[in-house]
């Protein structure tokens, strides 16, 4: 038992469901934040930040379509790599210049996220995900 828990070799079938775990989990909560973002831009409702200076209307499609979009690619692991890129530009921008002058507690959400699509970019969707089964 303890062998196991200090045992420091990977080991794939658990990084795969770890990886599943990821993919759901947080594309999942990010969902929940993208979801209300779609909302607005049905209804025509454009108010929103401008972090990137390009105008509120393209930053909020530009975000409704990472956190939506991105994110249910995300969770089947589909195209994982290039969604989870696009959650991280979009996790960086909320981090650090939409909240940059705010204290640490008020970004910490953000760079969360921000952390954990860093790891499924560079790891990718594993085993158990559509990229796997195409590619």
């Amino acid at each position: 038992m303890i062998k196991n828990l200090l045992n420091t070799q990977l080991r794939e079938k658990r990084a795969d469901l770890m990886l599943l775990l990821l993919r759901v989990s947080f594309g999942g909560m990010m969902l929940t934040h993208g979801y209300p973002k779609l909302q607005k831009v049905i209804a025509g409702d454009m108010t929103f930040g401008d972090p990137l200076g390009i105008g509120a209307g393209p930053s909020l499609i530009l975000a409704a379509f990472a956190e939506f979009f991105a994110s249910i690619g995300l969770i089947f692991g589909f195209f994982t790599r290039i969604n989870a890129v696009l959650l991280t530009f979009t996790m960086w921008v909320a981090a650090f210049i939409q909240h940059g002058d705010d204290p640490f507690g008020r970004m910490e959400k953000a760079v969360l996220y921000l952390v954990v699509f860093i790891v499924l970019t560079f790891l990718g969707g594993g085993k158990y995900s559509v990229d796997d089964r195409l590619y």
